[in-house]
This record gives C-alpha cells, structure tokens and sequence, in this order.
C-alpha cells in the first residue's frame, strides 16, 4: 500500500509522526489554516508522503511483563526499543480502541504519562500522542500508559520510527501492542497468577491510599457523621500465605478488619506467620473519609519485597458499614524479566466480606449464617443499597492506590532496563564512550551542532557548546565548554541531510493597548539546523490582533472573570455564600472601578435537626502526668457545629487512667535502739544496738543500711579468784532460770540479794532473711536492801535469727 492508495484510517496513523519530522515531507493538503475540525481529530497535524518500510523487527513496542490483558485504570510501563546497532531520530505513540480511526476524542483509549520531559512531549496539534522534545540518536524512550476504564474493550497501542528519512509503521508486528481488558474479578477466586519469582536482589516500595469516597462522587445515602477509613493493615508476602482473596472466605482477623475496622486481630495473623511476612504493612485510620489533599496528605506506607516475598495485600474498612471493604490481594511486583515493576495503580470498588447481611452503610448488626465467601459489591445487589443501579453499571469506585518503587538493594538480574536512570545511561554510552566530566562540574546541556564550515564537499568543522554553570571544587579544572567534529559541504555528508527543527511557541504577549484593539506576539527559536548546512526558513514570530475592554471611556475598568462560589457559611439550615473577582486595568482617569467585585447571596443546607451536634476528631491522648506509677491522661475534640444549632451534649474531653513504670521505693529504717549492757561482767566485753527494716527496696530503690552495730565494752580488770567465783555465780543462775522455765510460769526467778520477774518473749526479728536479731529482757521485780551485788539489775538477751540467705 503506497501513499496514494492509503485509507483515512492509514493516512491518519501514518501522520502520526513527530512535528518536526512532518517538514520532510511534501504538502499535499489544503493549507494548515484552511484544515477544518471535520478533518478529523488530529487531521491539523501536516498530511505527508515519504518513504515507508514495513516489517523491520529491529524495532520493538514493549509494555512492562508483556501482558496479554489490562486492568482498568491500571498503569503500565510502555518502552519503545531500537535493538543495536539500529536507532531513531523521532518517533510518535497513540492508543486507540480497536477498529477505530482516530478521528474522533473517543476513539483514543486510556491517558499517556510522561517520564521524561527532555525526551517526550505531548503533540502539540495532537494531544493525545506522544512524540520526542528534541531529535536526536537514540535507542529507547520510556512513557507510562494508564488503562482506560472497565467497558472500553481491546485497545491497539501503536508506534511510527522515524530514522533519517524512512518510517517504519505496521498494523501488526513489533511495533503494534494489543491488549484487551483483563476479566471481571467477580468470579470465585482472585484473578492472580501466583508463579515463582526470578528477580534478583530486594526493592523498596511505597503504597499511597487516596480515598475518593464522598458525597459528591457517591451522593445516596451518603452518611454525614462518621464517615470514615479505618487503619490500613497489610504485609508483603510470599504465595504461601493469603491474607485475603475474592472467593474464599474471611479469617477472624478479616472478620475484625470489615465490621470494627479493627486491625489488632489481622495483625496478629500476619505476624504469626514469620518467615512468610517480610514486612508489616500500616497506616493511620482517615477521619472524616475525605479531604482535600491541600489540607490532609494521602496516607502512606513504605515496604520491601524480595525474590520469596513479593506479593503484598492491604485492606481497609469503609465505615461506616456492614462489613465493607477496599484493598489489593497478593499483588505481585516482580516482573516476567526477572525485574521489580516501576509502579502499580489500581482504582477500586467496595468489597464484602460475607460476615454480616447489611444493605446500607448503617445497617443494624445481622451476622451471615453460615459465613458466604468474599466477593466484590455490585450495583444490583439490592434497590436499598448505596451503590444500586437500575440500568446495572459500574460502580464508581472509591479509592486509588498508588504502589511505586522508591529503591532496589543488591545484585539485580533483569537485562532489560526498566527505569529512567538505565535509559539514561545508555543514551550516554551511545553518544558518548567515555565521559570525563568531574561530577564537581555542573554544565548545561549541549546546544544544537552548528552549519558546517565549508560550503563544498571539502571537509570542514561544526561546533557545539554548552555553558559552565557551577564550579564545585575549584581545585579540580573543568573540561572544555565548546566540541567540534569534522563534516562535510551541503550534500557531501555521510548521511542524508535531517530537517529544521524549531522549539514550540512560547506564550502570546499581553496585549499592546489597555483598552480596545491591540496587537500580540510569539516567537520560537530553531533548535536544530540541517545536517546539510542550509538556511532554516520557518517563521519565527508571529503577530496576531487583540482586544482589551471594548468600552474605552476613561472611567471604565478591566475585571477578571467572576471566581467559584465559597462553600455554604452553615453546615445545616440558612446560611450566605460569597464569590469575587479582581480588577484587572483601573480606569485610565484614575477613578475609582464601579464594576461589582464582590457578590453574596443566601444558601440553604439540610434542616439542622439533622446535624445537631458536629464534632472534630479526637485529638491524641496526652503524655501520661507522671513519670512513675499510675497517672491520668486526657483527649479533647472540637465543637464544629453552630451555637444555634442548639447544645451540644456530646463530651468535648476524655480523661482515663495510664501506668508507666512502677517508682523505685527505697529502703526505711527504724531508729537505732539504745546500747545493751556490756556482756561482762569484767574484762574487756562488747554491747551492740540494733534497728528494724519497716519497709524492703523495690524497683531499683536504694538497699537496706546495716541493722546491727557492736562496739567494744571494758569493765575493771578481773582477778582469777573473782573470775572463777563470777563464772560459777553466772552458771548457778543460768540454772535458776531453767528450772523456773520448767512448771513456774509466773513464778519470779531468783538470784541473790533480789527477786527477778520471768523472761520476757522474744521479740519479732529485725530482717526477713539475710541475718536478724531478736531480745527479751528480765527485769527486777524485787530488791533485797542487803543486796550489794552489781547482778541484781535488769537484764537482756540477744540471738541470731532468719539466718538463711535473700
């Protein structure tokens, strides 16, 4: 098929190249002004003729793990890939719905994403493809493609080359990718292809969940109080372990997660399965369920992966309801190429659990008997539901998760680059062999090579340059900023001549005039000049007419376009809304504007009987008012509704009980006792003193001092007959007492010259353990006045006890 015999639909994809690459070719349409709308939807884009080769498999469109299906509104890696020693200058990427032509907003199929800014762009005359920023040798370029959404059928993803002057394009082949959306998961299990991972080394990702489940998007029912996203809890995995999966049925943990939005059980279960958990997955519960991400940053959570564990899984309870839910189950992130995917996002509808009967987000409590399996919600579930639908559609769904990879560790095995950063790197390889650049030396980017410097076939030099924008290290030299390479005459080069690149048109100046009709201005620069050193004569200014304010009286002024309607000043019953606008040009005589800039009127929200009493979250508990022991600790919430709205009896402040540490107790002694009695009679003897352990240290509290203290006693020297005479007085009435112990009870012991009362009991001992002492006393009941003896006083006795150790 040659160019004159192409269809719309061919003539139409094989335009799709590059806009610089468009001014090879020949006009052979109207006019660019005359090209009208009914054209088709990127028929401005110049219509050409040029060579066309077809077939060439060295040149290949990849999307990232080669699927054969897409999940809606799922996100893929797209890579265009010219295999060495094979490159392209330019090149353009469409998607569109199979068996389309292109010539209308609905036949292209799902958003493009650009990675790179200095290498893609958007079309500027075809917004929907993606073409290069600058052309150049290259070997791959990167974009991401997200999936359009459920409903929209097989999608064909096409790709033109452009190399030196040939385009490659093909209807089928390497450089044509077909997909068609993935199957419903409303089937009996998960659609998940658990198969052995081969990538090599780990990778770190980072799950973001943005709820989208509010009353603008999902108005029935909508409960106002309450609403909210429970803790999100999760864990990468490997395929061993199933935290939850569509068809099977919920673990008490699930259970837990999907009534009580509760995560204490689910992670119990994950943390009990060890060595199949790598990481444990977990975000804060979202109050109210949502807010502007200006106010309130999506949640987030970062997680690892290796070669056993690289299936992750979450869930989080839509509250309130039944038991409800959203969440990924065992989303793998390693890649067919032995690789660990980019990034992965994935828009989600409500799920149920199958443990409770509910219809509406406030059902009462009506437990499943028995138990059904997991399934996602539908919009024919039931004509009370939220979600119901009549007609049977799809539900809108209510959150989007964002996984993205942030960082890989270790050896990794994939051949094929898959990020940025490995792309980049082998563009610099292929231009450049060796770069000698000190990482100390920041430059610009090269400019465009110059006109070559002879005008014959006699080989002359071209030259390019960059600027030295930072010097680092001044004591390390930066290589030169200007390059030349030897070229040849118009005509005489190696390779045919390439064509005048230009840059896009900057933005229209303000107008000439303040008032009525003036003129405006754009330029562009060239970006590129031919190989073959000839003149580029595309304009590079562009003037145009413009009007500012057609009523040009001296007092009259310039205002903006009048601002969105604040949100309603009352949350129930009556209230005033506000909207304004600015003043663009004041009144040339320097009055004051008269236009209105600011304009109020009244608003009606529900009854407030609805609402009677709005409250902010719970705010964090307080640290605990003491450092030891048992304290108190309190929580506050705000009082959000309207004072007319009447009293609000609802608590503003929660105070509970907390118990830190137990405070280290030291140890209390009693006083000391007085000194005893010498324990001679004469001669050198000993008296001691004791004191008593009220209360034994505890929780690291200072220890107990010594209970006991002796010192030395010394009495008149003893001669031996006194001694001995002493001893056996001291002996004789140790018997006396014993024989008044056995059968006198209270019968008075006796001991020359005074009658003594009985011994006294035992006293308690002084330590539980570790060496006590105990003491009883006899005291005199009954002196003789012929007593002349030093024995006929009070006396003390003393013994060890609880001698065993602590």
């Amino acid at each position: 098929m040659t160019g004159a015999g192409l269809s719309s639909g061919g003539m139409l994809l094989l335009c799709f190249v590059s806009t610089a690459m468009c001014n090879i070719f020949a006009f052979t349409e109207e006019p660019l002004e005359r090209v009208g709308k009914a054209d088709g939807y990127c028929s401005r884009i110049l219509r050409a003729q040029g060579t066309r080769k077809e077939g060439y498999n060295e040149f290949r469109l990849r999307v990232e793990g080669d699927p054969e299906n897409y999940q809606p509104g799922s996100t893929y890696r797209v890579t265009l890939i010219a295999t060495s020693p094979s490159y392209f200058r330019g090149f353009t990427l469409i998607a569109l719905k199979e068996g389309r032509e292109g010539d209308k907003d609905e036949d292209y199929a799902g958003n493009f994403q650009i990675i790179d800014e200095e290498e893609t762009q958007f079309m500027t005359n075809c917004p929907p493809a993606v073409t290069e920023s600058t052309p150049r040798r290259r070997t791959s370029i990167q974009v991401f493609w997200t999936a359009p959404p459920s409903g929209s059928g097989c999608v064909i993803l096409k790709a033109s080359i452009v190399q030196k002057r040939i385009i490659y394009f093909q209807d089928e082949g390497s450089l044509t990718k077909r997909m068609c959306e993935k199957e419903s998961l409303y089937g009996d299990t998960t659609d998940k292809p658990l198969l052995d991972c081969c990538a090599c080394g780990t990778a770190k990702y980072r799950v973001t969940f943005y709820g989208n489940w509010s009353e603008k998007i999902h108005p029935k029912d909508y409960p106002r109080r309450a609403n909210h996203w429970s803790a999100i809890i999760g864990a990468s995995h490997s395929k061993n372990y199933v935290l939850w999966e569509y068809g099977g049925f919920a673990s008490e943990g699930v259970k837990q997660v999907a009534e009580l939005g509760s995560p204490v059980k689910m992670e119990e279960e994950i943390r009990q399965k060890g060595d199949d958990v790598l990481t444990v997955i977990k975000m804060k519960a979202q109050w109210p369920a949502w807010q502007p991400l200006n106010v309130r940053a999506a949640p987030s959570a970062e997680f690892s992966v290796d070669r056993t564990r690289h299936l992750m899984s979450f869930l989080t309870m839509l509250g309130p309801s039944p038991d409800w839910n959203v969440g990924l189950s065992a989303e793998d992130l390693c890649t067919k190429e032995c690789g660990w995917a980019q990034r992965v996002v994935q828009d989600m509808i409500p799920w149920d659990a199958g443990t409770d009967s509910g219809v509406t987000y406030e059902s009462p409590n009506k437990p499943t008997v028995p138990q059904e399996k997991i399934r996602p919600l539908t919009s024919l579930d039931h004509p009370q539901s939220p979600f119901y639908d009549p007609e049977g559609g799809a539900i809108t769904p209510v959150a989007r998760v964002v996984v993205e990879r942030i960082a890989r560790k270790g050896e990794q095995c994939n051949i094929v680059p898959d990020n940025v950063d490995d792309i980049v790197a082998d563009i610099a390889q292929e231009e450049k062999e060796e770069d000698d650049t000190p990482e100390t030396c920041i430059y610009s980017n090269w400019s465009p090579w110059s006109a070559c410097s002879s005008a014959t076939c006699e080989k002359g030099k071209r030259m390019r340059q960059r600027m030295l924008k930072a010097q680092l290290d001044l004591s390390v030299p930066c290589p030169h900023t200007q390059d030349f390479e030897p070229c040849m005459g118009p005509g005489c080069s190696d390779e045919d001549a390439s064509t005048c690149m230009m840059s896009e048109w900057i933005t229209w100046s303000p107008c000439s005039v303040s008032c009525g009709m003036g003129t405006r201005s754009r330029e562009r620069y060239v970006k590129q000049f031919p190989d073959d050193g000839s003149v580029c004569t595309l304009p590079t200014e562009e003037t145009d007419n413009c009007v500012v304010n057609e009523d040009c009286s001296p007092s009259s002024c310039l205002v903006t376009e009048w601002g969105e309607w604040d949100v309603c000043s009352a949350t129930c019953g009556l209230g005033m809304k506000r909207r304004e606008r600015m003043v663009k040009i004041p009144p040339a005589d320097g009055s004051i504007c008269g236009a209105e800039v600011l304009e109020v009127e009244k608003c009606m929200m529900p009854e407030c009987h609805t609402i009677p009493c709005m409250l902010t979250p719970w705010s964090d508990w307080s640290d605990c008012s003491v450092t030891c022991g048992k304290g108190l600790r309190t929580r506050q919430r705000m009082l959000k509704s309207p004072v007319e709205l009447g009293e609000c009896t609802e608590e503003l402040e929660q105070v509970e009980k907390c118990m830190l540490p137990e405070c280290p107790t030291d140890c209390v002694v009693s006083e000391w006792s007085e000194w005893s009695e010498c324990n001679k009679s004469c001669g050198k003897g000993h008296m001691i003193r004791t004191r008593m352990v009220k209360l034994e240290p505890q929780f690291g509290g200072d220890p107990c001092p010594e209970t006991i203290q002796r010192r030395k006693c010394k009495i008149r020297k003893c001669n031996r007959g006194q001694a001995n005479s002493d001893e056996k007085k001291r002996r004789k009435e140790q018997r006396e007492k014993r024989r008044s112990k056995q059968g006198r009870g209270e019968v008075t012991a006796e001991h020359p010259g005074c009658k003594m009362r009985p011994w006294s009991s035992w006293t308690e001992c002084t330590k539980l353990c570790g060496g006590g002492i105990q003491e009883r006393l006899m005291t005199v009941k009954l002196r003789f006045k012929i007593a002349q003896l030093p024995s006929c006083k009070d006396r003390k006795e003393i013994r060890a006890c609880n001698v065993h150790p602590c």
